[in-house]
This record gives C-alpha cells, structure tokens and sequence, in this order.
C-alpha cells in the first residue's frame, strides 16, 4: 500500500532573490490537504481518499526547497507570463517586433529562462482553505513588453475541489499573458509508479498540429480515427505505443487540444480515473484549450527527477492536464487573443475535482 508523508515547513522556509520562501498548507473539512510553496507558486503536495477513504498524496512534487529549486522547473508551477511555446522567440505587437528569451532552442518556453516559475511570489493565507500569491512581472522581463501584476488565489471547497484564479492588468504597455498550472498528478498514491492504467476522456475532437519545433501552426487537426481520440474513456497506455507522427514527436502524448465548449465559458475540460484507487480527477477551466501530457521526459535522473521520499520520477510516472489560452497564438491571428491593451484585464480559472469511482 503506497504511503505518504507530511511535508515539513521548515524545510521550504528560506530566503531566494531576497524575498521569503515558505510552504502554505490549505484543508478543508473532509480532510483534504494541499500544500504549496510560493516558490514559482508551486503544488507540492495534495493528499485526496481513495475509495476506502486512505489518503494518498496523487501529485508529484519535492520535500525541501533546495530538491525543488533542483528538480523539474515546471512541476506544480504556476506558468507565466506566457505558458507554452513561442516560435522563434519572436512576435509583433502593433508593428513592433518583440525578442523573448530562448530557453528552448530556437523557441521560448513558459515564459523564458526566468519566468514564474523560478520567481517568488508575495503570500498571503487569507484563512485556511485559501492562499493569495501575487507577482509583478516588469516591462522588458525575459524581453516582454509592458509591467504585469498578477494575483492569484488558491481555494480548496469542501467538495473537494481545489481552484486556481488569476486576475492581471496590462499596467502601462501592450503586452501579452498566457497563464496555466502545471502540477504532476498520479491518482494512485504512488509517484513512481506508471499513469498509463489511468484512463483518460478529454473533451475536444480537435488538437493543434505542430511544427517539428514542438510550435502550434495554426492547423487544427480531427481526433476522429486517431490515437488522440479521448472522447471516450480510454487509458493513457492503450494507444501510446503506436507508430504515430504526433507521439513520435513528443515522445508520448504532448498536444495541446481545442476544448469542446465556448471560447470564455467556464466548461469541462478533461476526466481521468485510476481504476485501481478508484481516485477521478475532473479539470474545469475558463480557458479554450488544455494540453494533455504524459510525463515523457521524467527520467529517473538525481537530482532533477528525486522526489518526495526519495522517489524517483520515471518516464510516464505522471501526467499535467494544463488549460491555457493556445500555445503561440501571439503568432497565429486565428486563435483567441493573448494580447492586452493597456488597462485591460485578463481573468480565468482552472478547477481540480477531486472524487472517487
């Protein structure tokens, strides 16, 4: 039976970039525990019942603040200012060309080489099911226009449910903002074992085709007969193996799809069940698309994939189901904006439900 263990918060407590680390701990009244770093606004951990009402601990994650500063960057982060790819590092905003930094050759990634989520967000618990982060990326950070403040709120319900809000402002300038969450999640209990018994649905009959650079073309691809189709519950390991272009590339599933919903209403976005736990996660989001990704570049490596209690992190271990605006719609007129004018707000929400079959 896996196990778990409490994280320490003496353990996060530090001092980065001048400003104070911690680790916030949010509950609720079933029990539910969530734990998180203001450390790139990072989950660590989120402790949720099976079926026989045990807790197990279904995200990957670090127990000290040095494993996580070492570990995968992205893992439970928080993803800004611009989540996902952008080709070349390049875009144009009113005839003006802007050069992001290139973290991902030849392409900028999660918002460059010093985005979120390797920045300390200000922290705030606002009681003990809430916890408000705020960060304010500045005008030029990683090569971006325009000042950003951001404010987000973590929020855990007594359904089980934990939800993630953002508010930002183009404070000056016209800029860009694309935001997602980007937490490892295991349903088992155990973080070292395979997520391909999981089993998926996800609600879009549409990805976005890629370039051999990992960028969104523009090009909207049908599901319908593909390895992709998950609008039926289907597992994450019955079709990862066959000889498909789009699993070539992102060594497993790595796609970004068009939710089935309208572009800013808060919708169903994708459902994934262990069947041995009988543990269901269900996203919702205001967003119009999310990305489904199998852990595919967890590679079982000290320092970057040793996690909580000495586990290592193995390819397939874990999968993120991130909602997002699209990758690299700075690029691409016909997806839903990313852009800001000044003085105009960007909102949304992501919402994790947990339950049990």
């Amino acid at each position: 039976m896996p196990t778990y263990s409490d994280l320490a918060r003496e353990a996060f407590q530090t001092t980065v970039d001048g400003k104070p680390v911690d680790l916030f701990t949010l509950r609720n009244r079933n029990g539910m525990v969530v734990r998180i770093t203001n450390y790139g606004a990072k989950i660590e951990q989120i402790l949720v019942p099976d079926r026989d009402g045990a807790l197990g601990d279904v995200v990957q994650g670090y127990d000290t603040i040095e494993r996580a500063m070492n570990g995968q960057p992205s893992m439970g982060s928080f993803i800004g200012r611009y989540c996902g790819r952008i080709d070349r590092g390049r875009f144009t905003l009113d005839g003006v060309e802007h050069r992001t930094e290139v973290n991902a050759p030849p392409n900028t990634l999660h918002g460059g080489k010093r985005g979120s989520r390797f920045r300390v967000f200000d922290a705030r618990q606002l009681d003990k099911s809430r916890l408000e982060l705020s960060y304010v990326f500045q005008d030029g950070e990683e090569g971006f226009p325009g000042t950003l403040p951001v404010r987000l709120v973590y929020a855990l319900s007594d359904d089980n449910a934990l939800s993630i809000s953002w508010d930002a402002v183009a404070a000056d300038k016209m800029t860009v903002a694309n935001f997602t969450d980007h937490t490892f999640f295991n349903l088992s209990g155990d973080a070292g074992s395979s997520i391909l018994d999981h089993v998926a649905t996800v609600n879009g009959a549409r990805f976005l085709a890629l370039s051999e650079t990992g960028v969104p073309t523009g090009v909207m691809i049908d599901v319908a007969g593909t390895p992709q189709d998950f609008r039926t519950p289907t597992s994450f390991g019955a079709r990862i193996g066959f000889d498909d272009p789009w699993l070539k590339l992102g060594n497993g599933y790595d796609l970004h799809y068009v939710v089935d919903k309208p572009a800013r209403q808060f919708g169903f976005h994708a459902r994934v069940l262990h069947p041995g736990s009988g543990r269901s996660l269900e996203v919702w989001s205001s967003e119009p698309g999310v990305q489904v990704y199998t852990g595919n570049f967890l590679e079982g490596k000290a320092p970057r994939d040793l996690g909580k209690g000495d586990t290592l992190y193995t390819k397939h271990s874990a999968f993120c189901l991130e909602p997002s605006h699209f990758p690299n719609a700075v690029n691409v007129p016909d997806f839903p904006s990313t852009v800001l004018r000044p003085g105009q707000w960007f909102s949304g929400r992501i919402e994790y439900r947990f339950g049990v079959a």
